[in-house]
């Protein structure tokens, strides 16, 4: 059965707007852990939009569970990273005026700097996993450059705007996922997943983590983060 770990940017993104306090994604990484997630997912972007950097250091010390820093391939974010040992690093693309992260990385494109990228964690003894698009040649560039893990974006999918798109997006996530096993990689997936398309996605067996956030966060605004989690993994268990 996937696991399910619970993005918090948004929790500071809400705090963010008005350079508040609260809400604290900390405690919300706290509540989401209470309500049965397995890994709390953070992004330290560039421009500090969201998550900052005390953020970063004070869930280092309080995830009970494992945390994974989604980052940019730049010297900051590295040095960042090796300081503070998160469980894993998920590298993503990164624009500074994209709302949130448009695609996945292009590991094909640019082989010898993610490479090098995935090395220098490794020595700090950090799981590392690419954020790509469900696409062969970028799995196997994943897997060529020593990566541990591939999150397929599911944006493609969670997007489709007919039913043929749908499909093919659905399609694509699943031989992508077969590939990446094959390949010796662990699978896990995310990106506009929501409270209806988990459904279809719940259905690929070699994805072992959901990656989810803005709608868990949003129905968390409703409901509270516990009951919001929960709600989640009862629907990737199928119940």
């Amino acid at each position: 059965m996937a696991r399910l770990a619970v993005n918090v940017d948004h929790v500071a993104t809400i705090r963010q707007a008005r350079l508040a306090k609260y809400p604290d994604p900390v405690m919300a990484a706290a509540l989401a852990e209470l309500g049965g997630a397995q890994g709390i997912v953070i992004h330290l972007r560039e421009d500090r939009r969201h998550i900052q950097d005390r953020d970063l250091e004070i869930l280092r010390k309080t995830v009970q569970t494992h945390l994974n820093l989604e980052m940019a391939i730049t010297r900051e974010m590295l040095d960042i990273a090796l300081r503070i040992r998160p469980d894993r690093c998920t590298l993503v693309p990164e624009k500074r005026q994209e709302l949130t992260t448009e695609g996945g990385l292009d590991v094909v494109g640019q082989e010898e700097k993610v490479r090098s990228a995935v090395a220098e964690l490794h020595e700090g003894n950090i799981e590392v996993s690419l954020f790509i698009d469900a696409d062969e040649q970028q799995v196997r560039a994943a897997h060529r450059v020593g990566a541990n893990v591939v999150e397929l974006h599911t944006g493609t999918f969670a997007d489709a705007g007919t039913a043929e798109e749908r499909h093919r997006a659905l399609e694509a996530l699943r031989n992508a996922a077969k590939l990446a096993k094959s390949l010796g990689l662990k699978v896990h997936a995310g990106h506009g997943v929501d409270y209806t398309n988990i459904v279809d996605l719940r259905e690929i067996p070699e994805i072992e983590e959901f990656s989810i956030g803005h709608s868990i966060v949003a129905r968390a605004v409703l409901v509270g983060m516990e009951q919001a989690v929960r709600d989640m993994i009862r629907l990737i268990e199928g119940r």
